[in-house]
């Protein structure tokens, strides 16, 4: 029997595909359950608008990303950051601090999107990734400062 998923199946497929399946693994679990029904020919072509629903839906979103992306590119974001005598850091900057930073700056950034390998414990410049869907990437300079008059 033909089916459409409508939920990924582990081992059977991925949400929309259409498989050829036992009749009675199809109706007594894949449709009883909620995560298939019937190919009929209706279906099929419900099956097609959904598809076309999706594509507009994912190159609206890529749109989106790829603004966002070129908006932040080489992009510099200042932390200031209170330091000791010898300029060593009471704090390290880490990615919540950057998107915290990004944020101010008026971008929704996750801190699970920008690409640090370790905390940054040293005043400088540093060239910071910030990974998009769509395996979209961004380069930002991160600056490290001394905080003004809070210095011990």
């Amino acid at each position: 029997m033909k089916v459409i998923l409508l939920k990924d199946v582990e081992k059977i497929g991925n949400k929309f595909d259409v498989k050829e399946v036992k009749s009675g693994y199809a109706r007594n679990f894949l449709i009883a359950k909620g995560l298939a029904k019937q190919a009929s020919k209706q279906a099929l072509e419900w099956l097609a608008v959904q598809k076309e629903i999706i594509e507009k839906k994912a190159e609206e979103n890529l749109g989106k990303v790829q603004s966002i992306a070129s908006t932040i590119e080489s992009r510099e974001i200042v932390i200031p950051v209170k330091v000791g005598d010898e300029d060593q850091l009471f704090e390290s900057v880490n990615a919540q601090k950057i998107a915290d930073k990004l944020k101010e700056a008026g971008f929704e950034i996750k801190k699970s999107q920008i690409v640090l390998g370790q905390p940054i414990k040293e005043l400088g410049e540093y060239p910071v990734k910030i990974k998009f869907e769509h395996n979209l990437e961004a380069e930002i300079q991160v600056i490290i400062t001394k905080a003004g008059g809070e210095e011990i």
